[in-house]
């Protein structure tokens, strides 16, 4: 096989593993709510919120790092998304926490 080719292979591994981990997180957060369960009331909980807005956080980084190949872009633009996701997600957390 060919060093390209491995490239290649490795690419598309690694993209299946992030969409699983993608999926893991969604099953994660959903299961983390407090309402998907019928007939109990949903109360709003601190550190349940805090984890779900993390879990966002992480998926927005494998998104754009993976899906928008932003993992082989310059480092000025991995830098500035990266900042830019800690900016939006922290905002969200602290409009929720105010």
């Amino acid at each position: 096989m060919a060093k390209g080719n491995r490239s290649l292979l490795s690419d598309s591994r690694r993209t299946t593993l992030v969409w699983l981990a993608l999926c893991a997180i969604t099953i994660s957060s959903w299961w983390l709510a407090p309402g998907h369960r019928g007939g109990q009331a949903a109360v709003a909980s601190v550190p349940i919120t805090v984890a779900v807005i993390s879990l966002g956080f992480i998926k927005g980084r494998l998104i754009i790092q993976t899906f928008m190949e932003v993992r082989t872009a310059p480092q000025w633009l991995r830098l500035s998304t990266d900042a830019w996701l800690v900016v939006l997600w922290a905002s969200i957390l602290a409009i929720y926490l105010i």
